[in-house]
């Protein structure tokens, strides 16, 4: 038939990509979640010694995706800390009828109003509250513009978590993958984890979009699916 002869000469036609239907993958911040390494062992062991910290106040630095805000909601479920949007500070009247023992800022980089902290640190001060601030660098002149406040802060205790070795990269590669219940060899594992940048957000986004690229293909997680997608990275 004319049809059949059309569609023998004509080029061969690849099936459409399906459309990914991702469903939301839920992070679990529980204790027994958490994956201790030599880059964050600092830290994990200071949020465990509270309330015997060097002061009530606690300053907890790391890289974007390196583990603060797990340690974060650690330590807030232990101590019941109220918790505030950083772009929603509390004023003095809600921290007075509240009267929290112990707080929680998630992200002092994206503070916006100092007023509100300096007045928020101070209440912590005159209550004996615990203070938990994580931020990604030190405050700096550049950064904090109140005075008072950069001085309150540069005198915090500081714990730091580094740069996550070969053991954690892959540790956290295996959970991504579980958690998306994606079954993968220990040497695909390996294969991302010796090339992709040694950042535990740069291992949540790839697992991320390797599974969505998969789904659109619909096709395995495989090592060259992996690769493609590595290659695809370092031209972007």
């Amino acid at each position: 038939m004319d049809g059949d002869g059309a569609d023998d000469d004509g080029p061969e036609r690849r099936p459409p990509e399906q459309l990914p239907l991702e469903l939301p993958v839920e992070p679990s911040f529980g204790r027994g979640d958490f994956l201790p390494a030599p880059s964050n062992e600092a830290a994990l062991a200071m949020i465990d010694q509270w309330p015997n910290w060097p002061d009530r106040m606690l300053l907890l630095l790391g890289p974007p995706g390196s583990g603060k805000s797990h340690l974060a909601a650690i330590w807030a479920a232990r101590t019941g800390a109220m918790a505030p949007a950083p772009r929603e500070l509390p004023s003095l009247e809600q921290l007075s009828i509240q009267a929290p023992t112990a707080l929680l800022i998630d992200g002092l980089d994206r503070v916006e109003d100092e007023t509100a902290l300096f007045h928020l640190l101070n209440f912590a001060r005159e209550s004996d509250a615990s203070v938990l601030l994580t931020a990604r660098r030190p405050p700096r002149g550049d950064t904090v513009r109140l005075p008072d406040l950069l001085s309150r802060l540069r005198r915090a205790p500081v714990v730091e978590i580094g740069s996550p070795d070969d053991g954690l990269m892959r540790a956290v590669l295996e959970k991504l993958f579980r958690d998306r219940q994606l079954t993968v060899e220990s040497g695909l594992i390996d294969y991302i984890a010796l090339r992709l940048e040694r950042s535990l957000e740069a291992a949540r986004a790839f697992v991320r979009d390797l599974d969505r690229e998969a789904l659109a293909r619909g096709r395995r997680v495989t090592r060259g699916l992996a690769a493609e997608l590595l290659e695809r990275s370092r031209q972007e």
